[in-house]
């Protein structure tokens, strides 16, 4: 089985390029449903982020992500401990969710991932690729996909890897630019994926 990993900065397209991969019949691991999923069914993770994080829950007792990024977003040290403790109950994920695709028989997986190589999950993969996009773009789908305020979106792209950490450590780069479309944009990963897989 063929595992490629997509990475890039938020709201660069990945989930465009992903879509070519759908098309070609990729088993699909989003590393962040896959985080979240974690974040509403597993005690041991939420336990493990509240021990560090201290009081970011709901009233429900649920992670509320928006105290979580708070903290976060602002301070690099809570950052990587929130990275550590999340990429090792993802990581375990990825692990049964690969070996599930592979029993099936697919020829084909792809690992989404934000974090894909600094987690080590672009270990796991034969090829990694890296979407990106300027920042301005980015600042404005991330508001628009999740209604969010400006100084909140300019937070988050601003708490990611740079561009060049992303051109520098993958094998292969997919630009999405101003003048894309998303068909435009598909188009270009789906023939980059091809040449992949040939």
């Amino acid at each position: 089985m063929k595992i490629i990993g997509i990475t890039g900065p938020t709201g660069a397209g990945k989930t465009t390029a992903l879509g070519a991969l759908r098309e070609l019949g990729a088993w699909m691991i989003d590393a962040d449903e896959v985080y979240h999923r974690l974040l509403e069914e597993s005690a041991p993770l939420r336990e493990a982020l509240t021990a560090r994080f201290g009081d970011i829950q709901d009233k429900s007792g649920k992670i509320d992500r928006k105290k979580l990024g708070n903290v976060v977003f602002r301070n690099p040290a809570a950052l990587a401990d929130l990275n550590a403790i999340a990429h090792r109950y993802v990581g375990r994920e990825l692990d049964r969710r690969l070996a599930e695709a592979e029993a099936s028989g697919c020829p084909l997986a792809a690992i989404d991932a934000i974090a894909l190589l600094e987690s080590g999950f672009g270990a796991k993969c034969d090829a990694t690729v890296a979407v990106v996009a300027p920042a301005e773009l980015r600042v404005r789908r991330i508001m628009a996909r999740e209604g969010i305020p400006e100084d909140y979106a300019r937070k988050r792209v601003n708490a990611q890897k740079p561009e060049s950490f992303f051109r520098e450590s993958c094998d292969y780069v997919l630009e999405n630019n101003e003048d894309d479309t998303p068909e435009t944009f598909g188009a270009r990963a789906l023939a980059l994926f091809l040449t992949i897989l040939e």
